[in-house]
């Protein structure tokens, strides 16, 4: 189908094409969490607010990044660093590294509470050539039984009392140009709460070693 025409009249340029943000995502199959819309009415009626205040340009609307985050994270090791991503990975996506190369990998653990519950955090920076390279390697981390990047537990290099296994927690990824973030949550001594490491999660998205 063809879309609407747009003839530019004198002193008129076309709209260009809006490009939607790639939303984090978790395993396929995964809940999505319903945070980023709270923040997105939070946002909306802060700025309502701020225009019935009469705001100046001297006043600067409120943005989402203002939003106080929930989880404080302590770094537990790294980040460590390296350019061999098959090396460093397992199953399917070390298979997809052998073919596509990725040109940096950046890791790190952290510990953050919930409560008297303690969690391990993974964070994982993968930069590929491409951004199409980023965006089939995210397809692929995000389906089950493909394999991942391995943790710094999973691979030994840090040697944590009790840690929990990371690939039995929870995952999200997001791709941001040529780079994958990914992350792998859980408690330590067996502890579940699917909800809190879904947000804990999500904001460690954020925190991108090396990246």
């Amino acid at each position: 189908m063809v879309g609407a025409q747009f003839t530019p009249g004198r002193g008129d340029t076309a709209p260009l094409p809006r490009i939607p943000a790639e939303p984090p995502s978790r395993r396929a199959g995964g809940p999505l969490l319903k945070a980023a819309g709270l923040v997105a009415v939070a946002v909306v009626a802060g700025l309502v607010w701020w225009l019935v205040r009469g705001g100046s340009s001297d006043e600067a609307p409120p943005s989402a990044q203002s939003t106080a985050k929930e989880f404080q994270f302590v770094v537990s090791d790294g980040p460590v660093a390296a350019t061999d991503c098959a090396a460093n990975s397992y199953s399917q996506v070390k298979q997809f590294f052998t073919q596509h190369p990725c040109q940096r990998l950046s890791r790190a653990l952290y510990t953050t509470s919930s409560g008297a519950s303690r969690a391990l955090v993974s964070v994982a920076v993968v930069t590929m050539s491409t951004p199409e390279d980023a965006q089939q390697l995210k397809k692929l981390a995000d389906t089950d039984g493909t394999g991942n990047v391995n943790d710094l537990v999973r691979d030994g290099t840090a040697k944590i009392p009790g840690a929990p296994k990371l690939a039995d927690g929870d995952y999200l990824s997001r791709v941001t140009g040529a780079s994958v973030t990914i992350v792998l949550s859980a408690f330590f001594d067996g502890h579940a709460d699917e909800a809190t490491l879904q947000r804990i999660s999500k904001e460690a998205l954020d925190l991108a070693p090396g990246a």
